[in-house]
């Protein structure tokens, strides 16, 4: 559910999100208490939209029609 890389300055959590099927099982793991302890990365954020910190970047892919190598992002400040 959640891989934790650990350096000396910062810990990332990487979060696949798409494995709950609703926030209460993101609580269930505690994963709220990862926000406050370093930097979230969260696929499929949407599912846990609702419990995300007033402040975050959202990231959002996008594949090209035209060339499989080419992906455009979205980047925006919540």
């Amino acid at each position: 559910m959640v891989n934790e890389h650990h350096t000396d300055n910062m810990n990332i959590y990487h979060f696949d999100v798409y494995r709950l099927d609703d926030v209460d099982e993101f609580y269930a793991i505690g994963g709220e208490e990862y926000f406050e302890n370093g930097i979230c990365l969260i696929e499929w954020g949407e599912i846990i939209e609702s419990i995300l910190p007033k402040n975050y970047t959202k990231i959002t892919f996008k594949k090209s029609d035209d060339n499989p190598d080419y992906r455009e992002l979205n980047i925006q400040k919540i």
